[in-house]
């Protein structure tokens, strides 16, 4: 992408762009909704689209406009250009979701924070679940974390686009802290051996055929392993 576009997506008219806003965990102020729609009308910006990656889209934006529109929007204009952490999604969770088990939200939050800035091989997408309903598509994102009563699921390498893939169950039933450092676990060693634009999916589907990468998933699976009762 040229730097003059600053991330945004050139559209099918081949004239005109989209720009996502940076909305982690898809939580919104009042104020930042009136400055999306500030914006949204000063520079004649014909469709705003919700995504399934809770952004909002401002589609049909005119090449001269992306600088200044980036700016104005300020933190909502932010976000990974470089293949990284794309989306932290989530579902209501306890907070607010009769269903919710586990704090969805905060983890989210938790999450973007913390992964702002990191490159990866290719673009991560990770979705949290208050509960086994899974509303934050958690097993077909990159990582997908999924709570319970009894803590949090965690899964890796889903994919819901043209080859479309469940994530292989890391560990079950730990708590947010190990599952924060489970995520960077699992993000370091993604990091240091996937390939150039390869996406968790295709990363596993090689796990399955290379021993060596398939040991070390079975080590950091060890590694978090909830011990059962009984055993040592």
């Amino acid at each position: 992408m040229e730097s003059n576009t600053h991330g945004a997506k050139i559209q099918k008219d081949g004239r005109t762009y989209a720009i996502q806003t940076y909305i982690p965990a898809g939580i919104v102020r009042p104020e930042d909704l009136e400055q999306i729609a500030h914006i949204a009308k000063k520079y004649k910006i014909p469709t705003i689209k919700i995504t399934s990656g809770q952004r909002v889209l401002l589609i049909g934006v005119e090449e001269k406009d992306i600088g200044m529109i980036r700016e104005e929007l300020g933190q909502l204009g932010g976000g990974m250009f470089l293949p990284g952490v794309r989306i932290v999604q989530s579902c209501p969770g306890n907070a607010h979701c009769k269903n919710g088990t586990q704090d969805s939200l905060s983890l989210a939050s938790a999450l973007s924070n913390r992964y702002t800035e990191i490159k990866l091989p290719a673009k991560l997408k990770i979705g949290i679940s208050g509960c086994p309903r899974c509303c934050g598509q958690s097993k077909v994102r990159d990582i997908g974390i999924v709570g319970s009563n009894n803590g949090w699921t965690v899964f890796f390498g889903g994919n819901s686009g043209y080859r479309c893939r469940e994530g292989d169950t890391v560990v079950s039933g730990i708590q947010t802290g190990r599952t924060m450092e489970l995520v960077d676990r699992l993000m370091t060693w993604y990091q240091s051996e996937a390939k150039e634009k390869e996406r968790t999916a295709r990363f596993m589907e090689r796990v399955e055929s290379d021993e060596a990468l398939k040991n070390e998933f079975s080590r950091i699976r060890g590694e978090f392993e909830i011990p059962r009762c009984g055993t040592t």
